[in-house]
């Protein structure tokens, strides 16, 4: 379990327009510097356009795997200089943390914050408007290279430079990657579900959704067979 990064940037703040309808979203992160300040409900200055589906203290801080810009880029060659970290919207950026080496549930220490992995990102139409594209939200769902969310559980300090390492993990078996796996399959084994939902530190909305699709799919799947 010795599973550790570096932080390479933190972003915070990033209140801006999108076109063509002009929403507002904050997905225009911009750079912090110096040391941020992690609190409950993220990092102190950080903006949300929907605070209905955007932060508080399930999705506190998001991080986007700086690894996957590269496939991105290779994807969308039309937008591959825009495509770089922070133009996703995520808080924090670092090699080597991926969709597929990150768990449910894990805790991090980052600075002198210690922070647990709550749920991934979903990814939302405002990507696709970012860059202008019209299939990459989709794109991104389908890759599942959808970056995560992390609840603080213990406030602090971070800063780019400060080491992340994995404190302690809940689920050896529910990466982001084979969390998305599950969700997505159009008939999940029952108990797949229900060994999801069961993992310590997923959001309690998930785990609502989760155990809400088991009930309807014993039922139908019942009355169909």
């Amino acid at each position: 379990m010795n599973l550790k990064s570096t932080i390479d940037l933190v972003f915070a703040g990033g209140m801006g327009v999108l076109a063509p309808e002009g929403q507002r979203s904050g997905i225009f992160k911009r750079r912090i510097a110096g040391p941020a300040r992690v609190e409950a409900h993220g990092i102190v200055g950080d903006e949300h356009g929907d605070p209905r589906v955007h932060g508080g203290p399930e999705k506190a801080v998001h991080q986007y795997a700086a690894d996957n810009y590269a496939h991105l880029a290779q994807a969308f060659p039309q937008c591959s200089n825009a495509l770089v970290p922070g133009s996703l919207g995520e808080n924090l950026s670092a090699l080597h943390l991926t969709e597929r080496n990150v768990h449910i549930g894990d805790i991090f220490r980052a600075g002198s914050t210690v922070l647990q992995v709550s749920q991934p990102r979903s990814p939302c139409w405002k990507i696709s408007h970012r860059f202008g594209i019209e299939r990459m939200s989709m794109h991104v769902a389908q890759t599942r290279i959808t970056g995560w969310y992390y609840r603080v559980i213990e406030p602090g300090l971070i800063q780019q430079g400060d080491e992340m390492r994995l404190l302690d993990r809940q689920t050896e078996r529910f990466s982001i990657d084979q969390f998305w796996q599950v969700q997505s399959s159009h008939r999940p084994a029952l108990d797949d579900l229900l060994e999801l939902a069961a993992v310590p530190g997923l959001a309690e909305d998930w785990k609502r959704r989760l155990i809400e699709r088991v009930k309807w799919l014993r039922k139908h799947v019942a009355a169909a067979d």
